[in-house]
């Protein structure tokens, strides 16, 4: 088994960065997803409400990033670790997490993109940024704005399957690329759905040990294609018919990071396109 794709998304919902090598954090790989847009009440804001953000790139480097959409004037920006200091909500139901002010020059950008007042926040501290949950012995539970876990991961073989029952059922919505699901970490030389037996289990990807929390739950921001933003019924129809467990329609693996006696120091753990991938228990 091998890691055939990395992606980032540097602001929650924006396009994604695709890297041949990331190194893994204990909130998860660089860059990713440190970034969030809210509205006025601080609350996130997503594909859901906004298509426009799958237009929106986001390239982040060490100290910033640049946002650039069509139409609009790129924007570079430093982290603002002066900035204003609120709170947000990545989703209503989660905690308050502690965040810094991007400034007014990203919140007229993103006004100018979106057609509403909105605003760019930096999470500065993900170290303080933590799931409310209990997490297994040897977890962290830290975390980015990820949907819960730092790190999803896709299998290829499990896509294949997918689209073949995609074209099986007639769908004019096939095959979907593994994209549209915006994993973290690509694998292939995996059976399909392997992945759903490596929850609770230990995996070494590159120089990272991850153990598998859960198949990740889709929602409709699953059903967006990610280079025209346009939405269809797929893969939600499709899966509730073959992959409904537990009333939820999964597809993908969320992991978080563990700290493995004998390991690399955090700031040498990576993963890179290439490495093997290796199931510990």
């Amino acid at each position: 088994m091998r890691v055939t794709s990395i992606y980032t998304y540097p602001v929650k919902g924006c396009h994604r960065m695709d890297r041949a090598t990331a190194r893994v954090e204990p909130w998860g790989l660089d860059g990713d997803r440190r970034w969030l847009i809210v509205d006025d009440h601080g609350l996130g804001l997503s594909q859901h409400q906004h298509r426009e953000l799958v237009a929106m790139r986001a390239v982040s480097r060490p100290g910033g990033l640049t946002l650039d959409a069509p139409g609009m004037a790129p924007l570079d920006l430093a982290e603002p670790t002066d900035g204003e200091a609120i709170e947000v909500q990545v989703y209503r139901d989660r905690p308050l997490s502690p965040v810094r002010a991007a400034g007014p020059e990203a919140d007229d950008w993103l006004k100018r993109l979106l057609g509403r007042s909105a605003r760019l926040v930096w999470l500065s501290d993900p170290a303080r940024n933590l799931v409310p949950w209990e997490v297994p012995a040897g977890v962290g539970a830290e975390v980015s704005f990820a949907d819960g876990t730092p790190l999803l991961l896709a299998n290829t073989a499990s896509l294949d399957a997918f689209n073949g029952w995609l074209l099986e059922s007639g769908s004019t919505e096939g095959p979907l690329p593994i994209v549209q699901f915006r994993p973290n970490v690509v694998i292939s030389g995996a059976a399909p759905w392997v992945e759903a037996d490596w929850v609770a289990r230990r995996v070494r990807i590159g120089g990272a040990v991850f153990q598998g929390a859960e198949e990740c739950v889709r929602c409709v921001v699953a059903t967006i294609d990610q280079e025209t933003g346009e939405r269809g019924r797929e893969p939600l129809r499709t899966l509730a018919a073959r992959r409904n467990i537990d009333q939820k329609l999964r597809f993908g693996l969320q992991m978080t990071v563990r700290a493995e006696s004998g390991e690399a120091a955090p700031e040498g753990r990576t993963v890179s396109v290439g490495d093997s991938v290796e199931l510990l228990d």
